[in-house]
């Protein structure tokens, strides 16, 4: 629970930062946006020489959750 709180959290927050200076994407730019935060954070978690004690593949599982909720958003208005 603490996890999934902590993810929509992070996603919100990349979301207004990225809604500034996002491109436009369709009817939901800032969504899109995150969602290609998301996956270029996941990106640089899965390149990671360390694991973190476990906590890289944690927060690879979230950001995975994440992109699904946002894909889920993107299709309403």
């Amino acid at each position: 629970m603490k996890r999934k709180v902590v993810t929509v959290v992070a996603v919100f927050a990349m979301m207004l930062a990225m809604s500034a200076g996002a491109p436009a994407q369709g009817r939901h730019p800032e969504i899109f946006a995150a969602i290609e935060s998301l996956q270029n954070a996941k990106a640089h978690l899965e390149a990671a020489a360390h694991d973190y004690s476990g906590h890289r593949v944690d927060a690879i599982k979230s950001i995975d959750e994440a992109i699904h909720q946002l894909k889920i958003c993107m299709k309403y208005d």
